[in-house]
């Protein structure tokens, strides 16, 4: 439910339009506890009206993330999804893209999972078990738009989150080939589904008390990263990070737009791991907020 939807509903309210109104307003001298009673009917009715849409009972609530909500943490939820759906191909993984610390850190939790990490932009203000991990080796800072330090087929699965959006056709060219090539066996994509900036992000779930825990929690891990990011300092130096990748912000890119760049350069789909994934989520109400693309590496 947007902020525009609600103060539409409030100045509804507020005019006298709304059904139980004059009710409410003639009842409430004579009857408290009827008042009450209005009350919460009005109140079930508002709910059940801002997570229907339309008005209309459809099964499942959507949920809308104000602020910066990324695909590098939509990729820590799709991890017990991905497992499912590549099995023995998790036990060597990369990912690529900003806040790989915390990805990479998520994955090497999993049983029989090594991770690697590239963070394409300067780490600043960053925690020490982030530090770490820098010092052993296993995240790297560099820029994606020049080849990757690593041997062909180094590893079996390469992530990418929240950084091929912001790459021109000429750059993501180059980049995606060379993703594809330090893979064997999936190089998986999580694009944005709309630009960076602005407010909200949908993501579909079906109601219940855990769903709505677990939003809870997201959006308070969003609204966390947001508020650092716009220090100052940190403010600066992201619009010159993001300029140098040849975009000044996100571009929304549709999943047709996707298709089409992907049989340009020969990535072909994964229709193996697609199938998998649809039938690993399809089992809970996990539903991705991003788009996520499964694609064959050359061979």
């Amino acid at each position: 439910m947007s902020r525009r939807q609600v103060s539409s509903t409030r100045r509804f309210v507020d005019s006298g339009n709304f059904p139980f109104y004059g009710a409410l307003h003639s009842k409430s001298r004579s009857s408290p506890i009827l008042s009450i009673a209005l009350v919460a009917v009005g109140a079930i009715l508002l709910i059940g009206y801002a997570y229907s849409g339309s008005g209309k009972f459809r099964g499942e609530a959507v949920s809308r993330i104000e602020g910066d909500y990324t695909c590098s943490l939509e990729v820590q939820r799709a991890i017990p999804f991905l497992k499912k759906a590549y099995g023995d191909s998790m036990h060597k993984v990369l990912h690529v893209g900003p806040d790989t610390c915390s990805v990479v850190s998520k994955l090497l939790k999993e049983e029989d999972t090594e991770a690697w990490g590239v963070e394409p932009y300067d780490i600043e203000d960053v925690e020490e078990s982030c530090k770490s991990l820098v010092g052993k080796g296993i995240v790297r800072v560099a820029d994606i738009k020049y080849p990757l330090p690593y041997k062909p087929k180094s590893f079996s699965l390469v992530i990418v989150s929240d950084a091929l959006d912001y790459l021109s056709p000429k750059y993501l060219n180059k980049t995606l080939l060379e993703l594809a090539r330090v893979a064997s066996d999936g190089l998986i994509i999580f694009a944005l589904n709309m630009p960076l900036g602005q407010q909200n992000f949908a993501i579909t779930f079906k109601p219940s008390v855990s769903n709505y825990i677990k939003y809870i929690i997201i959006r308070v891990k969003s609204k966390a990263k947001m508020s650092r990011r716009q220090t100052p300092g940190h403010q600066k130096a992201k619009v010159a990070e993001l300029s140098k990748f040849g975009r000044p912000v996100a571009k929304m890119r549709s999943s047709s737009w996707w298709i089409r760049f992907f049989d340009q350069i020969s990535l072909k789909e994964n229709v193996t791991a697609v199938k998998k994934f649809e039938q690993a989520t399809s089992k809970s109400s996990y539903l991705p907020a991003c788009q996520v693309f499964h694609l064959n590496p050359f061979h």
